[in-house]
């Protein structure tokens, strides 16, 4: 199917459980890393083979950029505060009754132009494109890392900025489940 780009619907339950496994073993003789085959399946959905692999090849090339490892390394401390926090699904866009801090400011103008890239580039299977929208997120993550206080004494302001993490983490989870990657 890979080999001939067949373009087709894998199936689904355990039919596309058992396409997955093996789409693991062969692509991990091809050099492919099992982990970022999980995070784009885990986001589910996504049943054609082809599509797919595209996906993971792409992911597997960001990954292996300084920005793909920094933004994973931002994913997975806003996957970590929002854990022990105990924030769960997809924070709001919401107006805020405080001035944001200027990195604040930064990742949430970020968030807004490249939450939607992302889905487009996704949607006209430009891979390359859904990672290089991702990229523009990795100053702003860091940055808001390095001078935003998350858990503020402002309940506000903590409520907040923990919804702008959830967003965050939304808009990665819109090419890969981060989460599912090693590193």
């Amino acid at each position: 199917i890979a080999d001939n780009g067949l373009r087709m619907s894998a199936g689904e339950g355990e039919l596309l459980d058992f396409f997955a496994d093996r789409l693991k073993v062969q692509q991990k003789e091809a050099g492919v890393r099992h982990d970022l085959i999980d995070a784009v399946f885990a986001l589910g959905g996504e049943d054609d083979l082809v599509r797919l692999l595209a996906r993971v090849h792409a992911l597997q090339a960001f990954v292996g950029t300084e920005d793909g490892t920094n933004l994973l390394a931002g994913y997975k401390r806003a996957a970590n505060i929002l854990k022990k926090e105990g924030v769960e699904g997809e924070g709001e866009a919401k107006p805020l009754s405080y001035t944001p801090e200027v990195a604040e400011k930064a990742l949430i103008d970020a968030l807004e132009a490249a939450g939607p890239r992302a889905v487009a580039a996704v949607a006209a299977e430009d891979f390359g494109g859904a990672m290089a929208a991702l990229a523009t997120l990795r100053a702003p993550i860091d940055a808001f890392f390095e001078s935003v206080t998350v858990n503020d004494e402002n309940p506000e302001k903590r409520t907040a900025r923990l919804a702008l993490l959830a967003r965050f983490r939304k808009a990665v989870h819109q090419v890969a489940d981060f989460s599912r990657i090693e590193g």
